[in-house]
């Protein structure tokens, strides 16, 4: 069985990636006090995901489901 491995993958660094965004929204905040930061990340949740997000979840899960869209990552060795 041959996997379609998703590009992003091969990107990712070997640290945690929110403490990455987060040192570097911090770094932001502090050259640009000014600005507003919208924060989507990790965090409490207090309101249900739209439903334009569901329908995407859905359909990337859907997706997942079927050999020929499954789009993963190799076994590690």
């Amino acid at each position: 069985m041959k996997i379609k491995v998703n590009e992003n993958y091969s990107c990712l660094k070997e640290s945690y990636l929110f403490s990455e965004i987060g040192k570097k929204v911090k770094a932001y905040q502090a050259a640009n006090p000014d600005k507003k930061v919208i924060r989507l990340g990790i965090g409490d949740v207090t309101l249900p995901l739209a439903p334009v997000v569901v329908d995407a979840m859905e359909k990337a899960v859907r997706e997942m489901g079927v050999k020929e869209t499954f789009r993963g990552y190799p076994p590690e060795y």
